[in-house]
């Protein structure tokens, strides 16, 4: 049988879906192979019914009860072939199985955790939401500065429903040779759409322009073209998750494919707060440390806020010498070394002098700071912050 191949993974996909009337279907075209006397095609056919009956008598995990039918297709493995770029051979995507998958989301506030949650809720709960009459959402952009973990999300979702990701490789899929890019962009969803994966389309703004930029020529057109089509077609065959710095780059026509629009922006000071916390182990500083290097981070991502706390680590690795940290003469190094990350008003202020800064840190709200948290800031008695604030006024 010329087409069998094919013919074989059709019948692999649909016996997953458990209906009957699939395999009644599957076993008449056994039947049929047997009567034209092709053996090794009625095997096949027989393997994958025997397969089908064992899986649909084990007890299925929640998981695979909550989201039955969301995400189609045939298992990835570690041996399946990546598409490629014919005139360069680079690979498309990568493949990311869930064992491999980011085990923690990202660290939010609770407006942002929420609405991650909710999504993940409602991909984990289909047949509810089937009763209703609506489906769940399939395609989610995620949007925002640098940093600020949109990737990392994605592949925590991924994990969380325990799908394997094909992650799109830029460098690979955007070619200079004409019509290659949009070429690549279908061979990319036919690849996904075959296999059950959740989609991530990294640095999305690269492939999917605004078709009237005047600093691009006809090609983006059919790029973005070949992108709406293609997400429109695997709209009922798996999820896909797109992700952008640049989402005012996008093409219109590209948001509304999105029926999640997701935008996460850098951390407020309680996410840094909590950035801080969870970068500074194995180092243990007071409570009005890590607050003060909170305020000190205002505007920076999750990322830069990794980098800060990690090169405060390597300076008390490096001068401590077993005694008192000098929080303020750590500080000041690391401004230094961060270029102009950090804003301007607050370089000045943490240039103050000790009891200067002292004061100005009782008046902000945010900190919530009093006498006690300062002596502790600044590893001075009781007594002496004190007399600071009783010689300010």
């Amino acid at each position: 049988m010329e087409y069998y191949p094919i013919i074989q993974s059709l019948c692999r996909v649909a016996l997953a879906t458990g209906e009957p009337a699939v395999r009644q279907q599957v076993e008449r075209l056994k039947d049929a192979a047997q009567k034209s006397g092709d053996e090794s095609v009625a095997r096949s056919l027989t393997q994958l019914l025997t397969r089908a009956s064992k899986a649909s008598e084990m007890a299925p995990s929640k998981i695979t009860q909550s989201f039955s039918g969301l995400i189609k297709g045939e298992d990835l493995t570690r041996n399946t072939p990546l598409p490629v770029d014919k005139e360069t051979s680079a690979p498309l995507a990568d493949i990311i199985y869930p064992e491999d998958l980011p085990t923690v989301m990202p660290l939010f506030n609770d407006a942002l955790k929420n609405a991650a949650l909710t999504i993940l809720n409602e991909w984990r709960n289909t047949e509810a939401l089937s009763l209703l009459g609506v489906t769940p959402s399939r395609t989610c952009l995620v949007y925002g500065p640098p940093g600020t973990g949109k990737t990392t999300l994605a592949l925590w979702l991924a994990r969380e429903l325990g799908v394997p990701v094909v992650l799109a490789r830029l460098d690979g899929l955007i070619s200079s040779f004409l019509g290659t890019t949009a070429r690549n962009v279908g061979n990319l969803f036919s690849f996904a759409n075959r296999y059950r994966c959740m989609l991530i389309l990294d640095e999305f703004d690269a492939v999917a322009k605004i078709r009237d930029d005047p600093h691009e020529v006809g090609e983006i057109k059919r790029v973005v073209n070949a992108l709406l089509q293609n997400v429109d077609m695997r709209r009922g065959i798996g999820l896909t998750i797109a992700v952008t710095n640049h989402e005012s780059l996008l093409d219109p026509a590209i948001w509304r494919r999105f029926e999640i629009k997701l935008n996460i922006p850098k951390p407020d000071i309680q996410g840094r707060l909590g950035l801080v916390k969870r970068y500074l182990p194995p180092v243990e500083l007071n409570e009005p440390a890590e607050k003060f290097i909170a305020w000190l981070t205002e505007g920076f991502s999750g990322s830069e806020i990794e980098t800060f706390v990690l090169g405060l680590k390597k300076y008390i690795a490096l001068n401590q010498g077993g005694g008192a940290l000098n929080l303020l003469a750590a500080l000041k190094h690391l401004v230094m070394l961060s270029g102009d990350k950090i804003e301007a008003n607050r370089e000045a202020i943490l240039s103050m002098e000790t009891q200067a800064l002292a004061n100005y840190l009782l008046t902000q709200s945010s900190l919530g700071f009093n006498q006690a948290h300062l002596a502790l800031l600044f590893n001075k008695d009781k007594a002496t912050v004190n007399r600071w604030v009783r010689d300010s006024k």
